[in-house]
């Protein structure tokens, strides 16, 4: 029964992350009028994030594995498209990310003192803060081979500064979204 509940979680982890890929991030400034303020970001991390949180780091890893995979081989699903050739994009550091970041995000959120939204949010900051520790060691490796063309703070600024703050902006709501569908899904 448990490896049922692994894979329906990697599915809909799955299903989450493409979707996120194609949503827009925004965030809602309450005052009259309700000014709404875009993000430089999708949903696609989040989206990982909350699986790891509703599911469990087994299905994260599951669905993080999957969409790897969808993308290199398959369709084009990630943020710039997809294909083996996204091997040597600086990008890809961050999408070998998703597999450390859902597990140790998942991990955390299962233990019992992380079950709060404080705790929730924790564990999202830290695997939005693994992934792009990730993404920045190949950034790092990829200008020490001189593989990219642009400069080490262009690329920090641009894939890492910029992004990474809106996610963290998110950590919050994924939180929120966790605990909530925790409670509608009778999970513990």
């Amino acid at each position: 029964m448990r490896a049922v509940s692994i894979w329906s979680g990697a599915l809909a982890g799955l299903l989450m992350i493409l979707v996120g890929t194609m949503t827009p991030s925004a965030i809602l400034i309450p005052q009259l009028p309700i000014q709404v303020l875009n993000l430089t970001s999708s949903w696609q991390i989040p989206s990982l994030l909350l699986c790891a949180l509703i599911s469990g780091p087994k299905s994260a890893v599951i669905a993080a594995i999957a969409y790897l995979t969808i993308g290199l081989f398959y369709l084009p699903v990630f943020h710039g498209g997809g294909s083996i050739g996204y091997l040597l994009t600086p990008d890809f550091g961050y999408l070998i990310g998703f597999l450390p970041a859902s597990l140790i995000c998942g991990k955390l959120a299962s233990r019992k003192e992380m079950k709060g939204l404080i705790g929730q949010t924790i564990a999202a900051i830290s695997g939005v803060l693994i992934l792009h520790a990730t993404g920045i060691l190949n950034l790092l490796i990829g200008t020490l081979v001189s593989r990219w063309a642009e400069l080490l703070p262009v690329l920090l600024l641009k894939y890492s500064l910029i992004p990474g703050t809106s996610q963290l902006l998110l950590c919050p709501a994924i939180g929120l979204i966790a605990i909530t569908m925790k409670r509608f899904l009778l999970i513990k």
